[in-house]
């Protein structure tokens, strides 16, 4: 008689037939210790004791695209359908440090997100749009974090708003761009220095902006496992949290602003366990090693984006349902935020269509499903709790691994995060092509039917008009101011200074994102792409 075969999750831990008290037992289960109250330390159930109870999360969405023109009539039609914040998406050459009319951003301006040269672009994208009042507006700026954040406070300052009245989140996170995404410009450690800036400057300046959004999402997007990615994630928090406090900078002075962003994925229950582990995890790493006395310090404050490379361009409307289990995830694991992703992402940038389903995917729950009415409906399951624990276990083992190489930094370095996400997405590639892992219109239930959706086909005159409005820009600006403020970037730059208001009195010149990125490029260099062997 063969043995029974293992069934795991996606992440390999073993699930059992059934689960008992006798489980809880084994893993030294304490309801104080591991669980508490929904809004108490360790915040396994929630941050707040009522949860969704007193508001739904945060329903945003992550767009934009072609000119700011255009973003801005997406952006206000996100708001018109109900959505409470979004996410700026930016092109490929803005997320570079590459202005339009470069030769290398040819082909590529306006194609998956918005093209944003300088602040001219940032007034048009604004336009009706008044910054204190949306709920939450990300950006995934990632490379470019303080010139984005200098971005928003000229544009803040035209509107005459407070910035305290603003909530805006930075994502700025660019250690997870070197083994996973690609977007770097400059190499890991001046790139960690430019980060830190705009935490340094907000923990000082303002302290109701959130200018850190260590993402694992897209360790999950390019083939990690649910528990790579919580520690793949920590360990560059850590670099961010270790570089912000060597600047003098007190733990409880901007803990409370860091932002976790985690994807929701297809396995229901290790997903939200996951988020749950995560919780828990943050509330001990942030209390116990960074010491910080604040309890708004030990809070995981998340959001989360459905995984848009779950979705697949056969049988696009089975996506629908993907999209519900995912966000599923998010809310039953108790995040703040999420974005949901379009069933059409397959092939394009979703339709206003497809952009609206998404948002009444996440009304729909919200309204009608009933799971908002009690604060972590599945604590206490026997087996939510035991993966859970389990969850945390394996992750913590990541995070020492890493430790032990010298941090975060050194494991981009050796390519160590590279190799491991590349080897966990080959495995599980493997496993869809033998069929060991099915994949529902792609590897099993597959039919021969044309697909009929309607999909966004992107303005062809968008490169030309771009380009044209960053030449009147370039014409019409005070040559000498631009030539002044980019001297002031490279001397405090030199000088190892916070690049910040520099930045900022470069970017009301209507400097150009290219140009202040040039200066440092010429400072720190480039990075280059490593040779990850196996």
């Amino acid at each position: 008689m063969e043995p029974e075969k293992t069934i795991t999750t996606v992440s390999g831990i073993p699930v059992k037939q059934v689960y008992t008290p006798a489980d809880l037992k084994e893993i030294g289960f304490n309801y104080e210790n591991d669980l508490a109250e929904p809004g108490q330390y360790p915040f396994t159930r929630g941050i707040d004791p009522e949860m969704y109870r007193k508001d739904y999360w945060i329903m945003g969405q992550y767009a934009g695209y072609g000119s700011a023109e255009e973003a801005n009539q997406r952006y206000k039609f996100i708001l018109e359908q109900g959505g409470t914040g979004f996410s700026i998406a930016l092109d490929l050459p803005t997320q570079i440090g590459l202005d339009s009319d470069h030769p290398l951003s040819q082909g590529e301006v306006g194609k998956i997100g918005v093209a944003i040269d300088s602040l001219r672009d940032m007034e048009i994208i604004f336009d009706g749009i008044p910054l204190d009042r949306v709920r939450h507006i990300r950006t995934s700026a990632c490379s470019i974090g303080p010139i984005a954040l200098a971005l928003f406070l000229a544009v803040i300052e035209q509107q005459r708003v407070s910035p305290d009245r603003c909530s805006i989140i930075l994502q700025n996170d660019v250690l997870k761009e070197y083994p996973v995404r690609g977007t770097q410009i400059f190499p890991p450690r001046p790139a960690l220095k430019f980060a830190v800036d705009a935490i340094e400057y907000c923990a000082r300046q303002l302290p109701t902006w959130q200018p850190l959004m260590v993402s694992g999402y897209h360790f999950r997007d390019a083939g990690a496992n649910a528990i790579q990615e919580i520690a793949f994630t920590y360990a560059n928090a850590i670099a961010y949290i270790e570089e912000t406090l060597k600047r003098g900078v007190d733990i409880d002075q901007f803990a409370p602003s860091i932002r976790l962003h985690f994807c929701a994925s297809m396995e229901l229950f290790e997903e939200i366990a996951k988020l749950r582990a995560g919780r828990r995890m943050w509330a001990k790493l942030i209390r116990e090693r960074f010491r910080a006395k604040d309890p708004r310090s030990w809070i995981f404050r998340h959001h989360s984006g459905t995984l848009g490379g779950n979705l697949i361009a056969q049988q696009p409307f089975n996506n629908i349902v993907r999209v519900t289990i995912e966000a599923l995830s998010a809310i039953l694991g108790g995040s703040q935020s999420l974005r949901t992703s379009s069933m059409d992402e397959a092939y394009a940038i979703p339709t206003e269509e497809a952009e609206r389903l998404a948002i009444r995917t996440q009304q729909i729950i919200a309204y009608e499903s009933g799971i908002t009415k009690t604060v972590d409906p599945l604590g206490g399951s026997y087996f939510i709790e035991s993966l859970t624990s389990k969850m945390e276990e394996e992750a913590n083992r990541y995070l020492q691994r890493i430790e032990a190489m010298g941090g975060a930094i050194a494991a981009i370095e050796s390519g160590f995060i590279q190799r491991e996400v590349d080897e966990n997405a080959y495995r599980v590639q493997k496993e869809i092509e033998k069929g060991e892992r099915t994949v529902v219109g792609l590897n099993k239930f597959r039919t021969e039917e044309k697909v009929s959706i309607k999909t966004f086909k992107s303005n062809p005159q968008t490169t030309g008009r771009q380009i044209e409005r960053l030449k009147k820009i370039k014409a019409e600006r005070n040559r000498g101011e631009v030539q002044a403020a980019l001297s002031e970037v490279r001397k405090a730059a030199e000088r190892d200074e916070n690049l910040v208001l520099p930045i900022l009195r470069a970017v009301k010149a209507y400097t150009t994102i290219g140009e202040i990125c040039d200066v440092l490029r010429g400072l720190w260099g480039e990075s280059r792409p490593q040779v990850v062997r196996f």
